[in-house]
């Protein structure tokens, strides 16, 4: 009997996903350890590799949906000696999670939200909903007998503060509408194209925004003088006569996971009732892909060399830009680090990836002048700025960190001691 191919479950949370490419089509043989499609979670691309040995006889689920449901039917596998007459009979139905409505409805329940815009019942659905307003505008509206319902906050989360009120304008085609009225109108009166937000990219965005609203976030500068760690690169680098490329990054690497075994308090993960302190340096590096920012893991980067450190970050960044990461090589960590000096920014604030405790920001390595016993002298100089979690970690131990670190970039000699 033909036996079904479903939505894999790639990840420990992922509950549905998108079927971004058919690896093979309808007719195509299938070996163990093929892979035969590509499947998008809420954190990566991942190929799909079946188990089992047959034909793909029947495509159920074309590419580019979303929405399918882990279990769900994708495809039919013919197994030996079965042929497409044995598919006729045989309920390959998907289960009925992915609903597209049909194309009379979609218009129809278009023209209906249309309609609905421009009547009177939508100031009515507004005003149903808790309207947030501040105290102090709520008393200069009643001052001036302004009906703040009908006023649109430009505040936090939609909040009505002072200067709404004081710049409102009794206006009945303003009045009447919401912020995304406005929106709508204000973007039919110029041109623009829509991408749709892929999963990738959902995650990214929920997972930072919880942990800026959540986590406690402050931030420590240090400049580090780079000269010494520039001439020890190069040395690294003739001494291996083309047979590696060791970057500055691949040094910052092992800088930070060092401190991280020096300075345990930074190396741990709040859990409310608990901390949990890791034993080993497992250093998250911020890559840019297409699809939006990945942190494969260096792990173990204490105990590794600068060689091992560079072909595993080339290594893991390759594959974040190709989309075939596996969850092991991205998920967990114990601390990240996130280089935007190659695009010339001299200091920056990171946002903490949670669950960690912080994460280093690297700016661009600039020739500036400097103070060096008592006389000024031009420097290779480079801002690092911490970002810290203060329910794990206070001020004073964050500035020790800072300060260990700061010694193991300006003394990349004592990496090896």
């Amino acid at each position: 009997m033909p036996k079904r191919i479903t939505m894999p479950a790639l990840s420990p949370t992922m509950t549905e996903g998108t079927l971004s490419k058919w690896r093979k089509k309808e007719g195509d043989i299938i070996k163990s350890g093929d892979i035969i499609a590509d499947i998008e979670t809420d954190k990566a691309i991942i190929e799909y590799e079946y188990t089992e040995d047959g034909v793909l006889g029947k495509i159920l689920i074309q590419e580019g949906t979303s929405g399918i449901k882990v279990n769900d039917v994708i495809g039919v596998l013919l197994e030996e000696g079965e042929t497409a007459k044995d598919l006729e009979n045989f309920d390959s139905s998907p289960k009925k999670s992915i609903q597209t409505p049909p194309q009379s409805q979609v218009t129809t329940n278009t023209q209906q939200a249309t309609i609905q815009s421009s009547t009177p019942q939508l100031t009515q659905k507004t005003q149903s909903k808790r309207i947030k307003i501040s105290p102090l505008a709520k008393v200069i509206a009643k001052q001036k007998n302004i009906d703040y319902t009908n006023v649109i906050g430009s505040g936090p989360m939609g909040r009505i503060i002072k200067k709404d009120i004081e710049n409102y304008s009794i206006n009945p085609s303003i009045a009447t509408q919401n912020t995304s009225t406005i929106n709508n109108v204000i973007s039919a009166n110029m041109p623009y194209t829509e991408e749709k937000t892929t999963g990738i990219r959902k995650t990214i965005a929920k997972r930072l925004t919880e942990s800026k609203q959540n986590i406690p976030h402050y931030y420590l500068s240090q400049d580090c003088n780079m000269d010494s760690l520039l001439k020890a690169r190069e040395d690294v680098n003739l001494a291996g006569k083309d047979k590696y490329k060791i970057s500055v990054n691949d040094f910052l690497i092992k800088a930070l996971a060092l401190t991280l075994r020096d300075v345990k308090e930074m190396n741990a993960y709040w859990q409310e009732d608990t901390i949990r302190y890791h034993q080993r340096s497992d250093i998250a590096v911020a890559v840019a892909t297409k699809t939006g920012l990945f942190t494969p893991i260096v792990k173990d980067a204490a105990n590794i060399g600068l060689v091992q450190i560079s072909n595993t970050v080339k290594d893991l960044a390759q594959k974040a830009k190709d989309g075939k990461l596996k969850p092991e090589e991205y998920q967990g960590g114990s601390f990240s680090i996130s280089n935007l000096g190659m695009y010339g920014i001299k200091e920056f604030t990171a946002i903490i990836n949670p669950p960690h405790s912080g994460i280093l920001a690297v700016g661009a390595t600039e020739k500036r002048a400097v103070v060096i016993n008592n006389e000024i002298k031009i420097a290779n100089m480079m801002t690092i700025t911490l970002s810290a979690d203060h329910r794990l970690v206070d001020g004073a131990t964050a500035a020790i960190f800072m300060q260990k670190l700061k010694n193991y970039i300006e003394n990349p000699v004592s990496m090896i001691l």
